[in-house]
C-alpha cells in the first residue's frame, strides 16, 4: 500500500487581474513653439502660472508685419475707390465693361493681400490653446528665437490619464469603463482608482502588446504630475468560491491535467482509503496555488506527493500526515 501526502481543496475568493506599468499623462499637453523667427518683446505669464485659453504667452517683434498690413490696407482703399469710380463711368458709357471687371479683380487681390498681412501679423503672437498650467520657459525677454524652438510647455491637469500596455491575450477581456487601480512609487501606500477610457485598436507588432489608456478620478489629481511612474492593476473578474489546490497536485498525462483525489470507501473493517484520477480544467495561478475550474468538489482531498506510485484508479493508499510524528520518534519535552 503506497504512502501519499494529501492536502485539502481550498475555497477562497479569487481576483483575476492583470498587472502592468505605465506613465501618467495630462489631459492635454503641448510645447509652445513659434511658427516664424523673431525677437521676443513681451512675455505674458510667469513660470508655473495658471493660464486661460487665448491668453497671450509670447509677443514677437511685429514692426515689419504691422507696416505690411498698413500697406495692404492702403492698397485696398485705392482698389475700392477705383472700382466705385469705374462703376460710375460704365454707367455713363465712358469706359468699357472690361475696365470694370479689371477693377473688381484688383479689389479681390487687395483684399487677399490684407488677409495675408493680417495672418502674418497674427503669427507673431503666441497664445495658449487651452486652459492649463505652464512650466518653466526656455527663453528670455529680448531673445531672438528661430521657428520651431521650444518655448514653454503647457499642461491641462483637469484630468490625468495613465497609459500602459498589456499582452495581446487580454484583448477580448478588456472593455471601456473597466476598473483599474494605480499605485505610484512617488506616493507609497496610496491607491488611486480609475476606469479604462480607450483601447488602441492596433496591437504593437514589436512587443505584441495592447495600448490602454485609463482616466483617473477628478478627486485623485492632488499631488499627481504627468510623467510619474505608475503600477497598474486591471480587474478582469472576481470569483467568490474558487477552488484552489497546490500546484504539486497537478499531474500532466497525455495532454490532460489530472489530480488524484483521496476518498474513504466501505464501512467498519472493510473501510479503506483509495485514490482515483480526476481530469480537471485549470484556471489561473496564484503563487503556489492553481485554480481548478472543473473536476473537483470543495470538500475533496488531493494527493500532492506520491502520485508516481499510483498505478491505477481506486488503489488503496495510506495517507501520511506530516504534522504528526512518525511512530518511534521520540518527543522532546518543551522547555
Amino acid at each position: 500500500m503506497p504512502n501519499v501526502e494529501v492536502a485539502r481543496v481550498t475555497v477562497t475568493q479569487l481576483v483575476d487581474d492583470a498587472q502592468s506599468v505605465g506613465s501618467l499623462r495630462s489631459r492635454q499637453s503641448v510645447m509652445l513653439k513659434p511658427e516664424v523667427s523673431g525677437r521676443i518683446v513681451r512675455i505674458g505669464f510667469a513660470d508655473g502660472d495658471q493660464v486661460r485659453a487665448g491668453q497671450l504667452m509670447f509677443q514677437l517683434d511685429d514692426t515689419l508685419q504691422q507696416a505690411e498690413l498698413s500697406q495692404a490696407q492702403a492698397q485696398l482703399s485705392i482698389a475700392r475707390a477705383n472700382l466705385q469710380r469705374n462703376e460710375e463711368l460704365v454707367a455713363q458709357n465712358f469706359v468699357a465693361q472690361r475696365v470694370l471687371d479689371e477693377s473688381r479683380a484688383s479689389l479681390q487681390v487687395a483684399e487677399a493681400q490684407v488677409q495675408l498681412a493680417e495672418a502674418r501679423l497674427q503669427r507673431m503672437k503666441i497664445t495658449a490653446p487651452f486652459n492649463g498650467s505652464v512650466g518653466i520657459r526656455n527663453v528670455s525677454l529680448g531673445e531672438f528665437v528661430r521657428d520651431g524652438v521650444d518655448l514653454v510647455n503647457l499642461e491641462d491637469l483637469s484630468e490625468l490619464y495613465v497609459d500602459f500596455r498589456l499582452p495581446e491575450r487580454y484583448q477580448a477581456r478588456m472593455s471601456r469603463g473597466q476598473s483599474v487601480s494605480v499605485q505610484l512609487d512617488a506616493m507609497p501606500g496610496q491607491i488611486f482608482t480609475g476606469r479604462v477610457q480607450a483601447i488602441d485598436p492596433l496591437v504593437d507588432e514589436n512587443g505584441r502588446a495592447l495600448m490602454v489608456r485609463a482616466v483617473l478620478g477628478a478627486s485623485s489629481n492632488t499631488g499627481l504630475r504627468p510623467g510619474m511612474f505608475a503600477r497598474v492593476t486591471v480587474v478582469m473578474s472576481v470569483m467568490e468560491q474558487a477552488l484552489m489546490v497546490p500546484e504539486e497536485a497537478i499531474v500532466p498525462q497525455g495532454g490532460r491535467q489530472v489530480i488524484f483525489v483521496v476518498q474513504r470507501e466501505g464501512d467498519g473493517d472493510a473501510a479503506r482509503t483509495v485514490a482515483r484520477r480526476a481530469e480537471v480544467t485549470l484556471g489561473i495561478r496564484r503563487g503556489a496555488l492553481v485554480h481548478v475550474v472543473d473536476g473537483l468538489q470543495p470538500d475533496d482531498r488531493v494527493v500532492i506527493a506520491g502520485q508516481q506510485r499510483l498505478q491505477r484508479d481506486n488503489m488503496a493508499v495510506r495517507v501520511i500526515d506530516l504534522n504528526q510524528p512518525s511512530p518511534g520518534t521520540p518527543v522532546r519535552p518543551q522547555s
